[in-house]
C-alpha cells in the first residue's frame, strides 16, 4: 500500500503548481483582455468557443459559464468545424479559439476560414509566438511554466489556466452587464441553486394544509387539528385574527404540567405572538429565521391575513437546506 504522506505530497505539489500558474495569469493580463471583453460586450452575436482535445473540454465549460451568466455562447469543435460545422459561426459572432501551443493543426486550418467570415477572433494560448496568437484580433496569454504532470505532458496546469482565463472573461462580462441574482435565477430555474434565488414562502404554503382552531377549541379539537394537518402546529384564531399557536411541543409540555386537562382550551396552552413571515419572502430567508430562532414552523401571512404554515421539512424537501 502506498505511503499516505507520499500521496498527500503528490496532491499538494499538483495543487501548488497549478495555483502558482493561475496566480501568474494576473501578470499576463493586458489591454488585449480588456479590448476582448469590450468587443464581446458590444457584439450583437454569440460567443463561439472552439478547441481540440482537452482544450475542447475546457471550451465546453467556458461556454456553459458564459451562458449561465448572461452571455450567449455555443461550443464548436475545431475538427468538426473544418469538416462541415463552420456554419455554426454566424455573421456577428465572436470566435474564441483555445490552444496551449497555438499551432494545433485543426486550429491553424480553422483560422483563415474565420478571417474569411470577418468574425473577430480571440485566441487563448500559452504561446504568444504561435500562429493563433499572431492571427487573433485579441490574444490572451495563458502561458504556464510546466504541467503538473511529472513528465510535463498531460494537460493539467495549462487547462487550469485556460479555464481561469475563461472565468475571468465571463465574470468581467457579468459585472459590466450588471447581471443580478434575479437574472441568475432566470438562467438557473431548476435545482437547489435556482430555488434559493426564486422560491418564495407563498410557493410552499399553497401546497400545505392550513391548520387553525378557535381560541375556545377543546384540547381534543386542537390535537385532532394538529394531527390531521400534519405540520406539528395549528394557528389559534380569535375575532378573525391569529392570537397564537399551539405546537405538538406545547401539547407535551402541557401534559407534563396538568393532571386534569378536561377543561383546557387552545387559549390556555397556546404561545402568544408567534413567529411569522410574509408570503412574498424568499424561502431561503424563511430557513434563516427558523435556524436563528431554533423552531420548526413559521406562520405565513399575506399582508394581515393568515395564509398557512411553512415547515422546515418543506425547505428540506425543496433542497433549500
Amino acid at each position: 500500500m502506498s505511503d499516505i504522506q507520499s500521496i498527500l505530497s503528490i496532491a499538494k505539489r499538483t495543487i501548488e503548481t497549478e495555483s502558482k500558474a493561475i496566480q501568474n495569469l494576473v501578470n499576463l493580463l493586458d489591454e488585449q483582455f480588456a479590448h476582448a471583453v469590450q468587443h464581446i460586450l458590444e457584439s450583437q452575436g454569440r460567443v463561439v468557443v472552439s478547441g481540440v482535445g482537452k482544450s475542447a473540454i475546457i471550451a465546453s465549460k467556458i461556454v456553459a459559464t458564459l451562458n449561465s451568466t448572461g452571455t450567449p455562447a455555443i461550443f464548436m469543435h475545431a475538427a468538426d468545424a473544418i469538416h462541415g460545422d463552420l456554419g455554426t459561426v454566424q455573421e456577428n459572432d465572436v470566435v474564441v479559439c483555445i490552444s496551449k501551443s497555438g499551432n494545433t493543426p485543426e486550429i491553424k486550418a480553422l483560422l483563415p476560414l474565420i478571417k474569411i467570415g470577418k468574425n473577430k477572433l480571440i485566441g487563448i494560448t500559452g504561446n504568444m509566438d504561435s500562429v493563433l496568437a499572431k492571427q487573433a484580433d485579441f490574444a490572451l496569454n495563458t502561458y504556464v511554466e510546466k504541467e503538473a504532470c511529472p513528465n510535463n505532458l498531460a494537460p493539467t496546469t495549462s487547462t487550469s489556466a485556460q479555464l481561469a482565463m475563461g472565468d475571468a472573461l465571463a465574470i468581467s462580462l457579468l459585472e459590466l452587464r450588471g447581471f443580478s441574482s434575479a437574472d441568475f435565477a432566470k438562467y438557473h430555474p431548476g435545482g437547489a441553486l435556482g430555488k434559493k434565488l426564486y422560491l418564495r414562502v407563498a410557493d410552499i404554503v399553497i401546497n400545505n394544509q392550513k391548520p387553525q382552531v378557535n381560541a375556545d377549541s377543546s384540547l381534543k379539537e386542537v390535537i385532532v387539528e394538529i394531527s390531521e394537518k400534519m405540520l406539528g402546529v395549528t394557528a389559534v384564531i380569535e375575532n378573525n385574527a391569529v392570537v397564537g399557536i399551539v405546537t405538538d411541543g406545547d401539547i407535551r409540555r402541557m401534559l407534563s404540567k396538568h393532571d386534569n386537562i378536561s377543561g383546557l382550551t387552545a387559549k390556555d396552552i397556546m404561545t402568544s405572538n408567534p413567529q411569522s413571515i410574509d408570503v412574498d419572502t424568499l424561502a431561503v430567508k424563511a430557513l434563516a429565521v427558523l435556524q436563528e430562532k431554533g423552531i420548526s414552523q413559521l406562520l405565513a401571512f399575506d399582508k394581515d391575513h393568515y395564509a398557512g404554515v411553512v415547515h422546515i421539512h418543506n425547505l428540506i424537501n425543496e433542497g433549500i437546506l
